[in-house]
């Protein structure tokens, strides 16, 4: 009885901050979510009419898709390039520290830095991605890549990819450290090249990585804003309007406290659905 009492104690102060930061603020969005609250005077009960908004207007269904694609985008890619980062670093010792904390650094930096950084870049002028193109002889290549419909979307997902790829490196490699060097000496023996030792023997035994990054990039993904408001302000023609930056400028642009509301009512949920549905399928990858 003392020991459920001194747990139940030890961990009262973890709850009150809980409920005071995160559990509160949802159940106060999710009453506001129905109401015409403009941030000053009252708030008017309007019902479901903010949900009917946001599903019969192709405006928020587009965000939902961008996010969507977005998301997809920058998870599959992000994913595939710390995996292949990893298992190099796995055979290279030598440079494994080095490389390692320089993968990790744009992890580190403000999104306002690499932001305006990515936009120098991808600038149509001085830019340095189209000046490496014209010196390739590359000049139908080059074009203003965040002004473009096609490609502004995907210009930000390579800036955030750049980023956090070595966020997804560092928690492979940390996956390969608990493989026990056993299995690698085991598939030497047999005769299996490095190819076959890394598709038959690593990618299996990295499956709690596999789960980790994918859960932790696609929930990051999704709520993302910055990159998109930073670079594009959600243009051209609204090709980078994700959900979050639909929820800023509801919410700080025009004072719809109530509309802005409903629409993180509507990313949390799917938010939590994705993350289930993703932790379900991807531990059961685990048991196989």
């Amino acid at each position: 009885m003392t020991s459920r009492r001194s747990m139940f104690l030890f961990t009262l102060p973890a709850l009150i901050v809980l409920g005071l930061f995160f559990v509160y603020p949802i159940l106060l969005t999710f009453q506001m979510s129905f109401t015409s609250f403009a941030g000053v005077g009252e708030a008017e009960p309007v019902g479901l009419k903010n949900y009917d908004r946001i599903v019969s207007r192709s405006r928020y269904l587009n965000a939902l898709w961008i996010t969507a694609k977005f998301t997809i985008v920058v998870v599959v890619l992000q994913t595939i390039a710390g995996l292949c980062f990893a298992a190099l670093l796995h055979r290279l010792p030598a440079v494994r520290n080095f490389a390692r904390a320089a993968l990790f650094t744009p992890a580190m930096m403000s999104f306002v830095v690499v932001g305006y950084v990515w936009q120098f870049i991808y600038s149509p002028f001085s830019g340095g991605l189209n000046a490496l193109l014209r010196g390739a002889g590359l000049d139908w290549l080059a074009k203003g890549w965040l002004g473009d419909p096609d490609t502004a979307l995907y210009a930000i997902a390579i800036a955030h990819i750049w980023m956090f790829t070595g966020y997804t490196t560092a928690i492979f490699l940390a996956g390969y450290a608990n493989i026990p060097s056993d299995v690698d000496e085991a598939g030497r023996l047999d005769g299996a090249s490095s190819w076959q030792r890394f598709r038959y023997l690593e990618i299996p035994l990295l499956a709690p990585s596999f789960t980790i990054n994918i859960m932790l990039s696609t929930i990051g993904t999704l709520k993302t804003f910055e990159l998109p408001f930073i670079m594009t302000r959600g243009g051209p023609d609204g090709a980078t309007r994700t959900l979050s930056l639909e929820i800023i400028e509801q919410l700080f642009g025009r004072y719809k406290f109530g509309f802005a509301s409903a629409l993180s009512i509507v990313m949390l949920v799917i938010v939590i659905m994705v993350a289930v549905f993703q932790n379900w399928y991807l531990r059961r990858r685990e048991d196989i």
